[in-house]
This record gives C-alpha cells, structure tokens and sequence, in this order.
C-alpha cells in the first residue's frame, strides 16, 4: 500500500535532504573553494557556449554545480544575462530534487546579494523566500524563474531560456526534446545536455560525436570518474560528511565504487559507451569519397640509401619531385587556402603528407598524398621544403611530434614559422577530439580523396576502443594507418583559426605587398607569422 505525503511531511525531508555542510563545519575558515575544478570548468564553459554537452561519470556532483549555474542565470536582471531556467528531468524525483539543491544555492546567494542591495526573492523578509520555492518552481525578482518542466517535446513549446537536460540519455524522446531545445538558441537562449552514457547508439552519445565533428557549433565537457577523483572528489564527500580522510579511506571508497559497478564501470563511470568498439569508418562511405583526378606518389628509397654521399640523395629526390610530385601541385589552385598534415615514420612506418585545399563551400579536396618509404629524415625535409614553397595560400600544417617525429615536427616549425607549423604529440585524447572531424567530413562526402586501395586500408583500420577511436598496433605490410593519422592531421590544421591581412614588406630592389595566412590556434602568437 502506498503512502501519501502531508505537505508538511514532505517539506520536512527535503530539508534534510538538501545539501548543506554539516553544523560542525559552518564556523570554519579553512574550507576549500566551493566548486571543484570540473565543476568550475562546466560552469565557465556554459558561460562561453549557447550549446555545451557534458558527459561524465556518475556520483561525481555534476548536478549539484549545474544548479548553481541555474541560479546565477536566473537571479540576474535581463540587463546582465538573466534568464528562465528550465530543468528536464527524466522523473519526478530527478526535478524536486534539482528544485531543493536550487533553492540551498538560492539561499547562500542571499546575504551576497543583499551586500549590493539586490534582492533574490520578491519576498524577503527571514524565512519569507520559502514563499517563491516551491517543489517545481522558485521564482526570483529579476522576473525570471526556475522551472522543471516534463520530459516531453512540447512542454518547450512556447518557452525561452536556459534549458538543461539531465541524464539525458535516459529520456524517452531525447532526439525529439533536442530538436524542441536547439530552436531556443535562435533567440539567445543556452542548452546544457549532461548525462552519463546508455549506449554507443543513444543520440546523446551521436550529439557528442556531431559537436565534437563541427556538425553543432558547441562545446564537449568530460569527467571521468578518475578525473574527478584526482580532482578532490573523495576529499569533498570527507569533508561533508565525516568520513576519515585518509590514503586508505580513500582507496577503500574508490574500491568500493568500482566494485559496485562491476562490468558496467566502463559506462558508468568513464565515460565509454556499450558496444562501443568496431570499424570507425565505412567501406562504402570511403569509397564514395575517392576520385581518380588525385593521385598518391610514392618515394622508396633503397637499403643503405642514407650512407650514400649527401650529394647523391639530394639529387635522387629531386629528380622524384619533379617528375613525380612538381605536376600535381601545379593543379593546385592558386586561390584556395593550403593545409598540410603529416604522420612520421622512418624504418618501419611510412612518412605520409597530405595537402588538402578549402573549397568555396567549406568542404576539403586532397590532391595529393606523399608516402615515403626508408627516407632518411634529410630527405623527408626536402620533400616538406618542396612541397610548402610551392604553395600560394599556404594556411598552416599540423606535424606528427610524436617519438622520432618531433625532430622533423621542430625542423619545420623553425622553418616556416611556429604560427604555421603545430607539433602535435599523437595520444588518446587528441583522437578523441580530431578523429570525429574526419569521420564527419567522410559520412557526409564532404572531403575528396586519391582513390588508393592503400589509403582506403589505412581509414579502415581506425577502429572505436573502449569509445575511442584508435589504431590497432598490428601492422599490415608495413602500413599502420599512416594516410589515416595524415589526413586527420590535415582536417585539424584546415580547421584551425586564421586571420588574413596584408602587409608590404621592404623589399630588396623591389616588391609587392603579400597577404599573409596567420592562424591564431591556442597557444601561438598570431604575429609571430611576420617573418
């Protein structure tokens, strides 16, 4: 038999069950930030973004953040940002619960907004702001409110704000509430979908593969479980609860968790996707992307090419650059914006280059790739020096800088400038965040590539390891995804953010002035590029 809650029953656990510090702890003056990083992460990330998908572990206090975040949004005037926050639970328990951490951060804002004689709630007065909460709903004076709404398309019909969907990848109509939401960001309104995994083909886990592809301009959070407990998560739980906060406490609770979750860790707690392993690209899908008009040269170079005298190997290689690489770049248009992407390899690996150009619809051609094969490195410069110093529009080139390739990676950043040239160290992170561009690029036939039975073997190598795309270590007749690892190189440098000027040089006897293509990435000096 089920039984029915007074109002005042009810009203009595929620205020025990809110998230407060413990009585012991209010006097003390030693306490750490309130936010731990992630959770300041998330909510400086929402300030940035109108879309922002964050996929995390469970038990990691996400939510409690987000709900500061929902009180900021909604305790401002209009003037400052303020806005309607609406929560999407997928029950009934999920949204008073979301209310009641709300209202706690409601009320610790009271005494700094009262510092700057503003006002949270209409009603003020000690113990009055119960009056604007309620188990659904807590309205605010800036004229703004935070609601819970259904976990149905239409209970968005009508409304504008700041919509925030939890767990979302446990609701029914997830794809149908997404489209519902995105509508709102016409109008300057913000999304945040938060949720751990249901499955690789859940359409939470395809909006993170689309943001992360460029197919949704936004932004990707993640947490892991490990993340957050590097980041002070078990000494937060010790510090609110009294739990010991000890080295062996600590391992014990994190032992404890992953005990609890067993097989279903993978998901639940870092952030993998079930049945999330197999081929990342299509047969089909590659094929329909590759034309005969490109082409893909090949240097080998014999047994013992690097003891010859220097003199000889510069002459072998020019003689193969310009009957074999000098015609395909003069197809190149002149006009379009050059990128290069390189993946190193020396003995064992091939050294792949890629040269992709930008069309006028933002979709990518490749011309041309360049194998080498048992190249010495000296030689491998000559290619790189060959092939940029042929380029009109040359907007930058990512190189491989892992192992042996940093020296390459180094050589070409001094040579054409660190504003152009980015070495990039190969690891699991960096797959996660530039594999999905090329995928995406592939799927929608939005890049043209050489028809090559060798890079078609290469793209399908990529396979999806624990939710990441990966290349296996086993190698096939010496290849081991070389074209995959360069034309991801080259999606990412064509990406990449530029800005064009023009600039007159002083000449020697003589010149016009040249239009620079600088690419402004995170971590270069734009100006740099004036060299």
């Amino acid at each position: 038999m089920t039984q029915t809650l007074s109002e005042t029953e009810w009203r009595e656990i929620r205020d025990e069950s809110r998230q407060n510090l413990p009585d012991a702890l209010a006097d003390r003056d030693d306490l750490p930030a309130v936010l731990l990083s992630y959770q300041a992460e998330l909510l400086q990330t929402t300030a940035i973004y109108q879309l922002v998908v964050c996929e995390k572990s469970r038990r990691i206090g996400m939510t409690w953040a987000v709900a500061a975040d929902a009180v900021l949004s909604a305790g401002l005037k209009r003037s400052a940002g303020g806005m309607d926050v609406l929560y999407i639970g997928y029950n009934l328990d999920m949204a008073r619960e979301f209310i009641d951490t709300c209202a706690m951060w409601a009320k610790a804002f009271i005494p700094a907004a009262s510092s700057v004689e503003e006002f949270l709630f209409k009603d003020q007065d000690e113990g009055g702001e119960e009056k604007d909460i309620n188990a659904f709903r807590i309205r605010f004076a800036s004229g703004f409110e935070i609601v819970a709404l259904t976990s149905k398309p239409r209970s968005l019909r009508g409304r504008q704000g700041y919509v925030i969907f939890d767990e979302a990848a446990f609701h029914d109509e997830l794809g149908e509430l997404l489209k519902a939401a995105m509508a709102l960001l016409m109008w300057g309104g913000k999304v945040l979908v938060i949720s751990t995994h249901d499955g690789v083909d859940n359409p939470f886990n395809e909006l993170i593969q689309d943001v992360r592809g460029g197919k949704r301009a936004g932004k990707v959070v993640k947490v892991t479980f490990n993340e957050a407990v590097e980041a002070g998560l078990y000494e937060r739980i010790a510090l609110v609860t009294g739990k010991p906060d000890t080295v062996e406490a600590k391992q014990d609770w994190v032992d404890s968790i992953l005990a609890f979750y067993g097989d279903d860790a993978d998901e639940e707690l870092h952030c993998i996707p079930k049945a999330g392993s197999g081929r990342y690209l299509t047969g089909a899908a590659i094929e329909a992307c590759m034309h005969d008009e490109h082409k893909v040269v090949r240097l080998t170079c014999p047994d013992g090419f690097e003891l010859r005298p220097m003199q000889e190997r510069k002459t072998f290689v020019d003689d193969w650059l310009e009957e074999f690489v000098e015609p395909e770049l003069k197809r190149l248009n002149p006009k379009l914006l050059t990128g290069l992407g390189e993946d190193f390899g020396r003995n064992i690996d091939l050294s792949v280059l890629a040269v992709g150009q930008e069309e006028s619809d933002l979709s990518i051609t490749v011309p041309l790739m360049v194998e080498m094969a048992n190249t010495p490195i000296k030689q491998q410069k000559q290619v790189v020096r060959y092939i940029v110093e042929r380029i009109d529009r040359f907007l930058g080139a990512k190189f491989d800088a892992t192992g042996n390739g940093l020296a390459l990676a180094e050589w070409a950043q001094d040579e054409f400038g660190y504003d152009y040239v980015e070495a990039v160290k190969l690891s699991q992170s960096w797959y996660l965040e530039n594999a999905p561009l090329l995928k995406q690029h592939v799927d929608d036939q939005t890049v043209a590539l050489p028809r090559d039975s060798d890079i078609k073997s290469d793209l399908r190598v990529v396979r999806l390891v624990r939710g990441i795309p990966s290349i296996p270590d086993s190698r096939k007749e010496g290849r081991h995804g070389d074209g995959a690892v360069a034309l991801m190189m080259l999606i990412a440098a064509m990406k990449s953010e530029y800005q064009s000027f023009g600039y007159r040089p002083v000449p020697k006897g003589g010149g016009e002035g040249v239009e620079r293509q600088i690419r402004t990435t995170g971590g270069f000096n734009a100006q740099k590029g004036l060299f």
